[in-house]
């Protein structure tokens, strides 16, 4: 079965670049793109992966979400037997692509549940042109969704979401984690966040809650998000002196970090899924998460860890409550927690679902 597996882009390695390459690794499959950095596939573990950039596109939005749109609308894919979406822009191959299939990390946010947090964070020009512009994109790609033939969702969370937004019903398939590359090596002194610096990463919310906490220490990981200064951000955030950002990492130094970390704090707004507990827990450590999104799926409270509001008061509490003997005595729930999501049970889900996507399409000819 030949397989093409398109992904809106592979600069930077998150969790929507993982399954992209998971996937195309599993089907043996070709791997489209925008925007290439040829030493990804190799960096995330999967040198062999046959990938083809179809497009350059500029890096400020939405300029750049407009191109990739365009590139996956138009750019001459050879034939195979099947196409697998992945990402929010990819999705506009779907109306001449087919048998095909997404899998949805979730709808665009800023057409839907950020709308109006996402405008409010715009200073006024830019929140008219913001507004402007999704107004046009949003029909469109609802009809590029409309083509979609099977939708996969990367948790209930989002597949609450496909079916409030997008009228479209999704069956799901947990993302996948490489758990055998994580390893426990002691109760930390510093916690740990992995995330993008963005808008919806609610990094303020990390940076207010360990200014409560002066005797702790946060190391963030993670880049901006394209479009962002990193630099001007974390100005702008003002961290307190027990507050680190590193930004992008070799991913040695993060299974490092993951295996001496204190544990992880997690407070995205409604993530999707949110593959960093996951890494967390592979690792032996406890979350403290915020109450909402994908971390109900994931974190166990009492078990693997703690799901609080998204205060820095209750963060705070939280974090200040816990004791290295109790955090050692959450390792093995938070251990064998993580392996229910093992990459082996994704793929295996994945190709039962795409084989039945192509037999049934084999069936309507």
């Amino acid at each position: 079965m030949r397989v093409a597996v398109l992904h809106d882009h592979l600069r930077f390695i998150g969790g929507g670049e993982r399954v992209a390459l998971t996937l195309a690794a599993a089907f043996d499959a070709d791997l489209y793109v925008t925007d290439l950095d040829p030493t990804l596939p190799g960096r995330a573990g999967m040198p062999k992966v046959r990938v083809t950039e179809i497009a350059r596109v500029p890096r400020m939005p939405p300029m750049r979400q407009d191109r990739q749109a365009r590139a996956f609308r138009e750019y001459a894919i050879p034939d195979h037997d099947v196409y697998l979406l992945s990402g929010n822009w990819a999705v506009f191959a779907a109306p001449r692509l087919r048998p095909n299939l997404w899998y949805c990390h979730t709808p665009v946010r800023v057409f839907y549940d950020l709308h109006d947090s996402f405008l409010s964070s715009l200073p006024r020009v830019r929140r008219w042109a913001a507004q402007r512009w999704i107004e046009r994109r949003r029909p469109e790609y609802e009809a590029a969704v409309a083509a979609v033939q099977t939708i996969v969702a990367n948790s209930r969370n989002v597949e609450a979401r496909i079916e409030r937004f997008l009228h479209r019903t999704a069956e799901v398939v947990y993302p996948p984690v490489d758990t055998s590359r994580y390893r426990f090596g002691r109760i930390g002194v510093e916690w740990l966040a992995v995330s993008r610096l963005s808008h919806e990463k609610r990094v303020r919310l990390l940076v207010e809650t360990f200014r409560r906490l002066p005797r702790e220490r946060l190391v963030v990981v993670g880049g901006a998000q394209l479009g962002i200064d990193a630099d001007r951000m974390v100005r702008s955030l003002d961290p307190p002196e027990n507050v680190e950002f590193l930004g992008e990492i070799p991913e040695a130094r993060l299974v490092d970090l993951y295996a001496t970390c204190r544990g992880l704090v997690a407070v995205s707004e409604g993530e999707d899924f949110g593959l960093t507990p996951v890494e967390a827990m592979a690792a032996g450590k406890a979350v403290v998460a915020v109450d909402e999104g994908g971390y109900r799926e994931t974190v166990v409270p009492g078990e693997t860890g703690w799901l609080v509001p998204s205060t820095a008061v209750a963060l705070a509490a939280a974090i200040s409550s816990t004791t290295a003997e109790g955090l050692e005595q959450m390792r093995g729930s938070c251990q064998r927690r993580a392996a229910a999501f093992a990459a082996r049970v994704f793929v295996d889900r994945m190709q039962s679902i795409v084989r039945a996507t192509v037999e049934g399409a084999d069936a309507r000819k």
